[in-house]
C-alpha cells in the first residue's frame, strides 16, 4: 500500500497484552508518524516494556491489530520487524567484551565475500560509516570493554541502522548515564529524526523526553492514559497522568498530597532539564 503524508509509518489499534489472569495492555491505540519522535512514559508496571515488545515482535497480542506504513501486517518475531525496517534497542544491550566496536556491530550477521568467507574490511568500512553520522569519536577498532556506559549506548543505537530501518525503538536509552553522555544519546536521537527515521522511546526522565520527542504517550495500569504534543503540555500534566492524579485538584482524583509531591517533582525535573539542554548545546544540536 502506498503512504501517504498523512499516513501512520505504524499504527496499534485496540491492542491487548494478556499474561493469564493479568491484562498488561488494555485495549492499547497508538501512532507514530514519519520522521517522528514520539516518547512513552508512565510509572513501573504501567506496560511500556510490553507495548514496545509488541511492535518489536517478542510478543504476539492477545487482541488487536498492527498496521505498517497503512497496511496490516503481523510481527510473529524480532527476526521479522527488522525486516520490516524497525529496528530495536532493548535496555541492558549485551556486546561481547573481548571483541571490538566493528565486530559488536556485526555479531551474527558478519558480512562474507566468496566461499564464505568473512569480509572484515567490508565491516570496518560499513562501521566506520554508520558511527560517522553520529559524528562520533568511538573508534571502530577500540575494545568494547573499554567503552563508557553512553558510548555502549551509542553503539547499540548504531548496531540498529544497520538494516537501514525506519522506526528505531529504544528502551530507556538514557537510564544510568552522566549529564554529557545523555547529552550525546539526545543528540543522536536528533539526528536520527533528521535523517528521517521515526524514533519510540521509553523513558522515566521527562528533562530528556521534553528534550527530543514531538508527542508523549503515557501509559497507567495497561491503558492511555494521555496523548500530547510537547510543545502543548507541561512537566506537571505529565506527573500528574502517570500518577492518576486530577490536575484540576478538584476531580475523584485529586489528593492534595499527591500534587504536592508533583509540585516538588517539577521544580526538580525542571532543574535537570536545565543542566540538560545547557550539555545538549555543547555537544551540537541534531536537528
Amino acid at each position: 500500500m502506498t503512504q501517504t503524508a498523512n499516513t501512520p509509518l505504524l499504527e496499534l489499534r485496540d491492542i491487548t497484552m494478556r499474561f493469564g489472569f493479568i491484562e498488561a495492555l488494555k485495549s492499547v491505540d497508538f501512532t507514530i508518524f514519519p520522521q517522528e519522535v514520539v516518547a512513552v512514559v508512565g510509572d513501573n508496571g504501567a506496560g511500556k516494556s510490553t507495548l514496545m515488545k509488541v511492535i518489536a515482535g517478542l510478543y504476539q497480542p492477545t487482541k488487536g491489530d498492527i498496521r505498517w506504513r497503512g497496511g496490516p501486517v503481523t510481527i510473529s518475531n524480532v527476526h521479522e520487524a527488522d525486516s520490516m525496517g524497525i529496528g530495536t534497542v532493548f535496555q541492558g544491550q549485551e556486546f561481547c567484551e573481548n571483541l571490538n566496536v566493528s565486530d559488536n556491530l556485526f555479531l551474527g550477521r558478519e558480512l562474507t565475500r566468496r566461499a564464505g568467507i568473512r569480509d572484515d574490511e567490508a565491516m570496518r568500512s560499513r562501521s566506520r560509516r554508520i558511527l560517522d553520522t553520529f559524528a562520533s569519536s568511538i573508534g571502530i577498532g577500540q575494545s568494547i570493554a573499554s567503552l563508557s556506559t553512553g558510548q555502549r549506548q551509542t553503539v547499540a543505537i548504531a548496531r540498529t541502522l544497520l538494516n537501514n530501518p525506519s522506526l528505531v525503538l529504544l528502551d530507556e536509552p538514557t537510564a544510568s548515564l552522566s549529564v554529557m553522555q545523555t547529552a550525546e544519546v539526545l543528540t543522536y536521537i536528533k539526528r536520527l529524526r533528521t535523517e528521517g527515521r521515526s524514533v519510540m522511546m521509553i523513558c522515566h526522565d521527562l528533562p530528556d523526553v521534553f528534550a527530543v520527542a514531538d508527542r508523549i504517550v503515557v501509559l497507567r495500569q495497561g491503558r492511555i492514559n494521555g496523548v500530547h504534543n510537547t510543545e502543548d503540555t507541561s512537566y506537571e500534566e505529565i506527573i500528574a497522568q502517570i500518577a492518576g492524579v486530577d490536575t484540576d485538584g478538584e476531580g475523584p482524583g485529586a489528593h492534595p498530597t499527591k500534587r504536592k509531591r508533583t509540585d516538588h517533582q517539577g521544580r526538580m525535573l525542571i532543574d535537570r532539564s536545565m543542566r540538560v539542554k545547557a550539555a545538549i548545546s555543547r555537544t551540537g544540536e541534531g536537528g
